[in-house]
C-alpha cells in the first residue's frame, strides 16, 4: 500500500506540474510560475522525486541564446543558440531534493520544489511542461565537497556540472556533501541512509571519498568503501568507485604525495580504492590518475584555473574547483563513463 500511494501522489503532482505553455500568444509563452526575462525564473510546488522537463528552447520573434539550470546551481544544459522563429524543443530530467544543494543542507536549504532557471546571453523560452519521470536511470553520486551542489559561488562540485551531459531519461541526484569521510557519510542520516532506500535495479552509485579521510586507516577506508559498495548492491544498484581528484600541491613540476591523497597515517587512499574495485569486481574510474595527468600538464601556474584563486574568486583554495576546472573533472569523469561503458553511456550527449 505505501508504494501505491506513493505512485498516487506522484501522478497528482505530475497532474499539479503539468503546465502546457501556448504557443499562440506572446504574452502567454511563459507560464505563471515563471518570472524575469534575463534570467528567466520558474518554481513549480512538486515533492521531491524526478521530473521530466520539457522545454522549447527559443522564440518565434527573435533569435535567442538559452542555458538552463536547476535547484542550486546545478547546470542542465548547455546556451543553445536559436535564430528568430525557431525553436528547439527538449526534454531533461532532473531531480528534485529537500533540501536542495547540499543533503544537511550546509550554505543553505533552497526552496522545496523545482527550480529552474534559463539564462545565457538572451534566454527565450517558447513552451515548458513539467511531469513525473518514469523510472528512469539514476545515477547517484556518494561523495564530498569536490562532488556536492555547492550552494554558493564560486564554488562548484563536479557533480554539478555532470547532468548537462546527461539526456532525458537519465538523471543524476547528488547527495555529496562538503567535509564527508566514507565513514561519516555511511552515518549521516542525511546521506547514506536516506539514499540508499532510493536506490532502484540497475542504478548506478558513483562513490568518491578521499579528501576528508586524513587519518583514516587503510582497513578502515577499505571497510567503509566495501559497506557503501554492498549496500548499493543489496538495492540491486551497481557501484562504481571513484577516485579523488588531486589537489593542487606542487614540488616543482610534479604534485606531491598530499596533492596525490596519500594521508596523514600514511595510506594511499587511491591505491585502496584501485584494490578494492579490483577484488570486489567493482568499475573504477581513477579520477586521480586523470586529474594529475591534467593538472600536472598546465603546470604550477596555468592549474590555478581549476581552482579557486584570489584573483579571480576572492579566495585561494588549492582542494574545490572553479566552475571551470569543476567542468572538466565532469568532463574527465563522462570520458571514463564511456571508457568503462557504463549503463549511462546510452543517455550521455
Amino acid at each position: 500500500m505505501p508504494h501505491l500511494r506513493t505512485a498516487l501522489l506522484m501522478a497528482a503532482v505530475a497532474a499539479a506540474a503539468l503546465v502546457p505553455v501556448p504557443a499562440a500568444s506572446a504574452a502567454a509563452r511563459v507560464p505563471a510560475q515563471c518570472t524575469g526575462t534575463a534570467p528567466i525564473k520558474c518554481h513549480f510546488d512538486v515533492s521531491p522525486g524526478n521530473y521530466d522537463v520539457a522545454v522549447g528552447l527559443g522564440s518565434s520573434s527573435k533569435a535567442a541564446s538559452t542555458s538552463m539550470s536547476a535547484e542550486a546551481r546545478r547546470q542542465i544544459l548547455a546556451p543553445v543558440s536559436t535564430g528568430a522563429g525557431q525553436i528547439v524543443p527538449t526534454t531533461v530530467t532532473v531531480n528534485v531534493r529537500n533540501p536542495e544543494g547540499q543533503p544537511t543542507g550546509q550554505g543553505g536549504t533552497g526552496t522545496a520544489g523545482l527550480d529552474i532557471t534559463f539564462g545565457g546571453s538572451a534566454p527565450a523560452i517558447s513552451s515548458l511542461t513539467v511531469t513525473a519521470a518514469n523510472a528512469p536511470l539514476v545515477a547517484y553520486l556518494a561523495g564530498d565537497s569536490t562532488v556536492c551542489d555547492q550552494p554558493v559561488a564560486p564554488y562548484t562540485g563536479w557533480g554539478q556540472i555532470l547532468p548537462a551531459s546527461v539526456r532525458g531519461g537519465a538523471v543524476v541526484a547528488n547527495y555529496a556533501d562538503s567535509g564527508e569521510s566514507s565513514g561519516s557519510f555511511l552515518a549521516n542520516s542525511a546521506l547514506f541512509p536516506r539514499m540508499k532506500p532510493l536506490i532502484k535495479s540497475k542504478d548506478l552509485v558513483f562513490i568518491q571519498f578521499g579528501h576528508n579521510d586524513k587519518q583514516t586507516s587503510a582497513t578502515a577506508f577499505r571497510d567503509n568503501l566495501t559497506k557503501l559498495v554492498d549496500g548499493a548492491r543489496e538495492r540491486g544498484g551497481i557501484p562504481v568507485l571513484v577516485t579523488p581528484p588531486v589537489r593542487r600541491l606542487f614540488n616543482g613540476t610534479k604534485l606531491t604525495s598530499t596533492a596525490l591523497h596519500v594521508n596523514g597515517v600514511g595510506v594511499d587512499l587511491p591505491a585502496v580504492i584501485r584494490a578494492l574495485g579490483k577484488s570486489a569486481n567493482v568499475p573504477v574510474i581513477d579520477l586521480t590518475a586523470k586529474s594529475r595527468t591534467l593538472v600536472e600538464s598546465l603546470g604550477p601556474s596555468a592549474s590555478q584555473k581549476i581552482y579557486l584563486t584570489q584573483a579571480s574568486d576572492g579566495v585561494t583554495d588549492n582542494t574545490h574547483f572553479s566552475t571551470y576546472g569543476a567542468t572538466q573533472m565532469s568532463n574527465l569523469v563522462v570520458q571514463s563513463i564511456r571508457e568503462l561503458n557504463l549503463s549511462l553511456v546510452s543517455f550521455l550527449r
